[in-house]
């Protein structure tokens, strides 16, 4: 299985967190790694994504089809990550559009194997793959890219 985890792009401060837009460079960065995404992704897509305003805007940026999950939005925990994305268990590859400190927690929780307070930079993709090797399963990070690198 294939897991990919976009943290949504820049987005403008507010009183009510669901509701905060991205900014201009916002949605310059969801632009950006959205072609990314598009030109390496994986088969069998699956895209969730957290219904607050900047994730979906994040998330329209790549002009797929997504579903909306209410249990993925800012106040997730990586529990309810996992049972969004089927970890590790899921056929194809799911991209989870969602929030820091949630999806930090996750990479750390699969790559590490605790939670920690890692932190994934506003608009970076974590893709993370899922193997069994000599009977042993294992997290492999494929690739990491701040979209800084896409600018």
């Amino acid at each position: 299985m294939d897991l990919l985890l976009w943290r949504h792009a820049e987005a403008e401060d507010g009183d009510d967190d669901m509701k905060r837009r991205l900014t201009e460079r916002g949605q310059k960065q969801a632009q950006a790694m959205a072609a990314w995404i598009r030109a390496h992704q994986p088969k069998d897509l699956r895209i969730i994504a957290s219904p607050a305003v900047r994730t979906q805007q994040t998330v329209e940026a790549l002009k797929l089809p997504f579903e909306t999950n209410r249990k993925i939005g800012p106040e997730a925990c990586v529990s309810e990550l996992i049972a969004a994305s089927g970890w590790p268990q899921a056929t194809g590859s799911v991209l989870i559009v969602g929030h820091q400190p949630s999806l930090g927690s996750m990479a750390s929780l699969l790559l590490a194997g605790h939670e920690a307070e890692w932190s994934i930079k506003k608009g970076a993709l974590w893709w993370l793959s899922n193997r069994v090797r000599r009977g042993e399963t294992q997290t492999v990070l494929r690739a990491m890219i701040p979209v800084e690198l896409l600018d």
